[in-house]
């Protein structure tokens, strides 16, 4: 665990921002967060994103509390936020341009598309994900 400020800020914003959510086998949501920076730990800036990388998609009240956190931080965080006004290939390509978000990103797909995560659903949910995972990372150049 880190003791640096702005880890210890992110994640408290995520453990606030996430309260209440689970994922799709039911499990507390912030749970899958946690994985996520601690995939990327002893680098303090990937693992306060790891932290943010969820909240301005899933939880867009939290926005504003995002953009205080260093720019590198905020930028990481906007760019692994899918938005509708931008398709898949552009939002993969802005991930490839942003090291940071791209150590995040490549993490993510790893916590979500683990087999034992994955167990947990049914087949066809598991089947779904596994394709789209496998297309991100695709897309990521880490195929």
């Amino acid at each position: 665990m880190s003791d640096c400020p702005f880890v210890n800020e992110a994640r408290w914003l995520a453990q606030e921002a996430h309260a209440g959510q689970v994922d799709k086998a039911g499990r507390p949501y912030i749970e899958h967060v946690a994985r996520v920076a601690v995939a990327v730990e002893g680098d303090d800036q990937a693992e306060a994103v790891a932290w943010l990388h969820d909240v301005l998609e899933d939880c867009p009240a939290y926005a504003h509390s995002v953009l205080l956190f260093p720019p590198i931080i905020a930028e990481a965080v906007a760019d692994l936020s899918r938005t509708p006004d931008r398709g898949d290939a552009f939002y993969y390509w802005n991930i490839r341009q942003n090291s940071l978000a791209l150590k995040v990103k490549l993490a993510d797909i790893a916590d979500n598309s683990d087999e034992a995560r994955l167990a947990l659903l049914d087949p066809a949910t598991a089947d779904r994900l596994r394709t789209k995972y496998a297309k991100a990372r695709a897309a990521l150049g880490s195929a």
